[in-house]
């Protein structure tokens, strides 16, 4: 069973990170129920379409050949022995921890896969790869104070929303149009569970309908289901079972956080361990911003004038290749990574307009020029600023043409929402272009209003949805920059491999930016100011960032 934080802390990861502290030592606490369960249930494999297909009823049996998406796990090189091999999809397949800790090539994930794009069942659409790199999900879900929006694009607006748009969806091997079946079969998986496979004997062997009820005399307290997340699976509906599962995975990534102290405060990464012995500030203070706070925090560290950095005595780490260190090349890194233009001394990341501390990202979404990036790399400079994009009424009179596919469109072609190849001009991935003001996605449309409209500098009164879809062309959502150590490969494009390699790219884009030669670029883009020798410290810092997650 997959350790969350609770249990991290209590293996000492704090310990690696050299924290005396008696406030930061490790203690003993288990996982609550909830996200025990919903840990089992990100496990189950019976969910997906495939499963379906060849085990009708028969919820119990194991299937008699696996999903060949399963047999391998893809990296960017060679690929590796799948974990679930003979079964078929699950949540864990595409948001691995230790499961390749052993094999060459492997290593362990923050809740990432390996891949440029992750594989999906395949269908009769010829899709075999989801449209973009697997996130990490570690961190996802922390409370913000902008809108709560998930995925590249922005399209769930609540983790349970996410949990029941991906059991139901093409990442498990459903179609568009499949989705009452989807959920009907997942409630017969729960409601017919018997509790004597492989999985349910590390989570005490309780069948799911005994394990939901919560009520039940043989469920042990630490497995017991709080009121709130009990369910009658024999009377409930299939809406409300998939409900209930929804809410059960949702508390489990929702518990999936990088290390804290007893006080709430990053404590993980040797970042966080040198501004605890530097006695700098680590979170922001109550109503002030992560931007604000990381500018104070900028100040605060110009004016060391002797600073106490991480070294070898500190800790050590057991998951990445590289020792524990702050020193020197990594302050120089910071230095560059919190620079703006206006009180730059040397390179400018402008990196803290959208990637703040202590979380490293403001949650929010922006067009770096990734799309277009991978797009002209297809078919030549230039190519994407020339890609013929239509305006709200076009877009609503041919939504098979230009949306995904979605439950009253099922055969649209999405061209919009695709992979550039060389044989398809024109396919490219919009981001939150493919979601904002799309009938078949109202969960999300006020938040995402909100945020172009604001983007826009009009009043809301003034702002019309044909006259903000432009500015959502490319829009894709800031990830969080701790341990990318265990995300690579990085963008949601998946195409580049290394920190300096990113970096590179924001070299090129914001460039490019500058010159008024990105579509629809975020403005934070031209704040950029690196050259080739910012390249090796400011990737020092990034790998400063990393912890031992596991």
């Amino acid at each position: 069973m997959t350790r969350n934080l609770l249990v991290l802390l209590a293996t000492g990861v704090l310990a690696l990170a050299g924290c005396s502290d008696p406030q930061a030592q490790p203690r003993e606490a288990p996982d609550p129920p909830e996200v025990a369960a919903g840990e089992r249930l990100f496990l189950e494999t019976r969910f997906a379409q495939f499963f379906y297909a060849h085990n009708r009823g028969r919820v119990n049996d194991p299937l008699s050949q696996g999903d060949p998406v399963m047999d391998l796990t893809q990296t960017t090189r060679a690929p590796l022995p799948g974990p679930f091999q003979g079964q078929s999809m699950n949540c864990r397949a595409c948001h691995l921890v230790d499961e390749q800790a052993d094999f060459r090539g492997g290593g362990v994930r923050s809740y990432a896969d390996f891949a440029r794009r992750s594989p999906v069942p395949e269908r009769e659409d010829g899709r075999v790869t989801a449209l973009r790199n697997s996130p990490a999900l570690v961190d996802a879900t922390l409370v913000r104070s902008g809108p709560f929006l998930l995925h590249f694009d922005g399209e769930f607006a609540s983790v349970a929303d996410l949990v029941k748009g991906t059991l139901t969806g093409r990442n498990f091997g459903w179609l568009a149009d499949e989705s009452p079946t989807a959920v009907a079969h997942i409630a017969a998986v729960i409601r017919g569970d018997d509790g004597r496979g492989a999985l349910a004997a590390d989570f005490g062997a309780l069948p799911y309908p005994v394990l939901l009820s919560g009520t039940d005399p043989s469920i042990p307290d630490k497995l017991r289901l709080p009121p709130a997340f009990r369910i009658d699976a024999g009377d409930a509906s299939d809406e409300q079972i998939l409900d209930a599962v929804a809410d059960l995975i949702g508390a489990y990534v929702e518990s999936l956080v990088f290390a804290r102290d007893t006080n709430g405060e990053f404590d993980g990464s040797p970042y966080d361990r040198f501004l605890r012995k530097n006695g700098l500030p680590r979170r922001p203070e109550t109503g002030e911003s992560d931007l604000a706070y990381s500018r104070r925090l900028r100040a605060q560290i110009e004016a060391l004038s002797r600073p106490r950095y991480v070294d070898l005595d500190d800790g050590a780490f057991e998951l990445h290749a590289q020792e524990f260190i702050f020193g020197p090349r990594e302050l120089q890194g910071l230095r560059i990574f919190f620079a703006e233009q206006e009180n730059a001394a040397g390179g400018v990341g402008n990196c803290i307009a959208c990637h703040a501390a202590p979380n490293f990202t403001d949650f929010s979404l922006h067009n770096t020029g990734a799309a277009q990036d991978e797009y002209d790399a297809v078919h030549g400079p230039g190519t994407f600023a020339a890609v013929a994009v239509p305006g709200l009424e076009e877009r609503n009179d041919a939504p098979e043409v230009y949306l995904p596919p979605s439950p009253s469109h099922p055969d649209a072609v999405g061209i919009f929402a695709g992979v550039p190849t060389a044989d398809a001009p024109g396919r490219t991935d919009l981001g939150m272009w493919n979601v904002f003001a799309n009938p078949a996605l109202p969960a999300p449309q006020s938040e995402l209003e909100a945020l172009l409209c604001e983007r826009s500098g009009l009043p809301p009164a003034q702002c019309d949805d044909a006259q903000l879809l432009p500015a959502a062309i490319a829009l894709f959502k800031t990830p969080g920059l701790r341990s990318l150590g265990q995300s690579a490969p990085y963008l949601h494009t998946g195409r580049e491999d290394t920190l300096e390699d990113v970096i590179d790219f924001y070299i090129r884009e914001s460039a490019l930016a500058r010159a008024g030669a990105v579509r629809n670029a975020a403005p934070e883009l031209s704040g950029i100011a690196l050259t080739a020798d910012d390249v090796e410290p400011l990737a020092a810092f990034l790998r400063a960032l990393n912890e031992d997650y596991d």
